[in-house]
């Protein structure tokens, strides 16, 4: 099968790239910039020049600012604008299938019930999940997802947290103070969040390809949630080292993180937020779909993967 896929040059583009290259799928990457010479960029989308594919990968997007420091307008100039580009080409291409790459965070900023599902009135707080789903809108105005639309398949995909080789998220700070032999001073917050193997990514997506399941909205996660803590001793576990957590007060751990705001730090309140709040993702809508019962690999197994990674990279 031939397929674009947006944003090849990330973290998600790369990983996946390979593994649907490994599959003997035929990959076109496109780009903000030219990456090689077999590279498109997003001129080539207006121009016309983009070959005859079978799928379209939509990853390209403007990624959670940490470190609050990017301004409103340039997610919806990315996320949702650039959406609004692709999917037009596709609507008009030959092409049958379209993924775009959602977030969790278009559909909650947090987690009310025991879990999230698809079924969730979405209600996102903040510019990058208000300009996801205003990409996802932009969408289902588009098309009819309960029709035939000439054979066309579109999938929007609401991924939590993706680690793996060359991740550069919340993981790289665990990482860094378990690596350090520092002690873990959030063991006072008590959570249970979900996170996605790219890996796992990787399966799915390959899986979903090759198969037929329906049009629809679908949550991406591993099959388990964890603990921060419980992360913080997977790391450990990684590395052949001994969990050190300790039990600072969450007020003045809070404190902390809001001066950290105030002075832009590395460690504020988005990250506090990202490393403490309960975030637990149901995956059964797209396992279901899909006829499996299980992943290839657990959260644990997944996790410990990245952590020797990163090892490996230092």
């Amino acid at each position: 099968m031939k397929i674009l896929i947006t944003g090849i040059g990330g973290f998600v583009g790369k990983n996946l790239s390979t593994a649907l290259a490994r599959e003997g799928h035929e990959i076109f990457g496109l780009s903000r910039t030219r990456i090689d010479a077999g590279t498109l960029t997003w001129s080539d989308v207006g121009a016309g020049t983009i070959p005859q594919v079978d799928a379209v990968i939509h990853l390209a997007g403007k990624a959670h600012d940490l470190k609050n420091l990017a301004g409103t307008q340039i997610y919806f100039d990315v996320n949702t604008e650039l959406t609004r580009k692709i999917f037009a080409w596709f609507l008009k291409s030959s092409a049958k299938q379209f993924y775009f790459f959602s977030s969790v965070k278009a559909a909650a900023d947090f987690v009310r019930e025991k879990e999230l599902t698809e079924d969730i009135v979405p209600a996102p707080v903040g510019p990058y999940g208000e300009s996801k789903i205003a990409a996802e809108k932009l969408i289902c105005e588009q098309f009819d997802f309960d029709g035939n639309a000439d054979g066309k398949r579109v999938f929007i995909l609401r991924p939590c947290m993706i680690h793996g080789t060359g991740n550069k998220g919340n993981l790289n700070l665990l990482y860094a103070v378990v690596r350090r032999g520092l002690p873990w001073p959030l063991g006072a917050f008590e959570n249970k969040r979900s996170f996605l193997s790219v890996k796992n990514l990787g399966f799915i997506v390959g899986k979903m390809l090759a198969g037929t399941p329906p049009s629809g909205i679908y949550n991406v996660a591993d099959d388990e949630a964890l603990s921060t803590n419980e992360l913080v001793g997977v790391i450990c576990g990684a590395l052949g080292k001994r969990a050190r957590v300790v039990r600072i007060s969450e007020k003045w751990i809070r404190f902390v993180a809001t001066a950290g705001t105030f002075f832009r730090l590395p460690f504020n309140e988005e990250r506090l937020k990202k490393l403490t709040e309960n975030y637990v993702v149901s995956n059964a809508k797209i396992k279901a779909a899909l006829k499996i019962e299980q992943l290839p690999l657990s959260v644990r197994e997944g996790l410990a993967e990245t952590i020797q990674a990163f090892a490996k990279m230092k």
